[in-house]
């Protein structure tokens, strides 16, 4: 088994350079949809002055209801309850309490990792084109905290503010064929289906390239990605150490059996743009040259898809 080197600076290795001081807590996905689920991932790229996030707290807005968080190994979680300002329909039962705050406690994550905090829930009686906003706190030991908290108000640009909360845009319900799954691309024997990528929020350093490669022929190995779109593009792993979570840059690429198919799916086996020059926007595409060490290379485009994913798309 190939011996691969566990990123310290993780996928924020660029903020860094820029100070990190800048580099805000955010969602993964840029929007979701009215009366849709989502699933939001809140990227938290620091701890605070150099010391290690051990609790991070996530206030849920009114209209994201029937909240459920995603365990972590390593950490405890809480979740407060609070009363709805109004009654939400859960399948025929008429709801007006539930979760209001997430509290994921008793980690470590170092100043110098990245790391993700899920939790799914529903988007329920908020119009499209409103900007709900997650206040959210990190808690680093003793009276260390960072706070992303600040709301804009109406007019105001949240970029302006000092300490924004992670927000997303609430957008309407399309049917399901209003993106098409573009069509396959073959080079060799390599086959390259369900390319895509998320939409990013203003700022975002970096972002996920997802596809499905199936091989019908002997054995092969993707070796590099690049785009016009990012300074580099890596090829990484999301997988578990002992009861810790931990992304690796693969330096030897990623295998692809004879004969078999190989998902980059997230939560697992991606690309990762880093650096990249302008945030993918939602009905986007983005261009990826993908080299594999015996097919040769083979220029896909990933379309760029909104955050609320839909069961088929693994995320």
């Amino acid at each position: 088994m190939t011996n691969l080197k566990t990123i310290k600076l993780s996928a924020l290795a660029v903020l860094a350079a820029a100070g990190t001081a800048n580099a805000h807590a955010t969602f993964t996905n840029a929007s979701v949809t009215a009366e849709g689920y989502a699933v939001m991932q809140l990227q938290v790229p620091h701890g605070c002055d150099g010391k290690a996030t051990n609790e991070v707290r996530m206030e849920l807005p009114e209209g994201f209801v029937f909240a459920k968080p995603q365990p972590k190994p390593g950490w405890e979680l809480e979740v407060i309850q609070g009363e709805y300002q109004k009654t939400y329909d859960n399948h025929g039962t008429k709801v007006s309490a539930g979760p209001a705050e997430i509290r994921w406690k008793g980690g470590e994550l170092p100043d110098e990792y990245y790391d993700v905090f899920v939790v799914r829930g529903k988007i329920s009686g908020v119009a499209p084109g409103t900007e709900l906003a997650f206040p959210t706190t990190q808690l680093c030991g003793g009276d260390a905290s960072v706070t992303w908290t600040e709301i804009a108000a109406p007019g105001e640009d949240a970029h302006d503010l000092k300490s924004p909360a992670p927000v997303v845009k609430v957008v309407e319900k399309q049917g399901h064929a209003h993106m098409a799954a573009p069509a396959s691309v073959k080079v060799g024997d390599i086959e390259l289906q369900d390319a895509y990528t998320r939409a990013m929020l203003p700022g975002q350093p970096v972002g996920g390239g997802f596809v499905t490669i199936r091989n019908t022929g002997g054995a092969d190995r993707l070796v590099s990605a690049t785009s016009a779109a990012a300074e580099t593009v890596e090829l990484h792993e999301m997988a578990m150490e002992g009861e810790v979570m931990k992304m690796r840059k693969l330096n030897n690429g990623i295998d692809v059996p004879a004969g078999e198919t190989v998902e980059l799916k997230p939560g697992g086996l991606h690309m990762m743009f880093m650096q990249v020059k302008t945030p993918f926007k939602e009905g986007d595409t983005v261009a990826v040259t993908l080299t594999f060490e015996k097919a040769g290379s083979v220029d896909i485009k990933l379309p760029v898809r909104g955050a609320a994913p839909k069961a088929h798309q693994h995320n």
